[in-house]
């Protein structure tokens, strides 16, 4: 079964998450840092959507400060069911489950993303993507006028080689992880 798969995978990949030291998560982080800057899409891109990254989520705090120098960067609140993404220039303070969520008010339309960078469990190279469980980027991929190049970033680990992928999924154009 499809959910059972999901499980199994979710339970595997976040251990060997756990088993990376603090210097390799570090490394990781500073290598998928300067990969993600140098690629065409967000070097051309004036609006980025980022994730403020969890304990064991590849380190976005540089990501965001360098690109935040040159563009408009926005980042997830979670809003009920709904995930809506707003500019930082506001600022972060700390919202639900101690997660740090942007400040403004006033949601960015999904079609001025030009680059989406998204977090997820588990990638495969093609850009099959397992996230959290809870559906938030796949629904926001499927919005009205979305058409930003997705982007997901994560650990070597994070990377399998399939993913029961269901209709719902939404495939990233790229995976980065090194």
């Amino acid at each position: 079964m499809i959910l059972t798969d999901k499980r199994e995978i979710r339970r595997k990949v976040r251990a060997e998450i756990a088993a990376l030291s603090a210097e390799e998560k570090s490394s990781f982080s500073a290598a998928i840092c300067r990969t993600l800057l140098s690629t065409q899409e967000v070097d051309n891109a004036s609006v980025v959507a980022l994730f403020v990254s969890l304990a064991d989520e590849p380190e976005t705090g540089e990501i965001i400060a360098e690109l935040a120098k040159t563009k408009r960067v926005v980042v997830p609140r979670i809003e009920g069911e709904e995930m809506n993404f707003y500019d930082i220039a506001e600022g972060l303070a700390e919202g639900a489950f101690g997660i740090l969520e942007p400040r403004a008010t006033i949601p960015v339309e999904p079609g001025k993303i030009d680059v989406m960078v998204v977090p997820g469990v588990a990638f495969t190279k093609e850009g099959e993507r397992l996230g959290r469980g809870k559906g938030f980027y796949d629904k926001y991929l499927s919005r009205n006028g979305f058409r930003a190049h997705t982007i997901g970033i994560c650990y070597p680990c994070q990377v399998v080689n399939s993913l029961p992928i269901e209709e719902h999924d939404r495939v990233l154009d790229r995976v980065v992880w090194e």
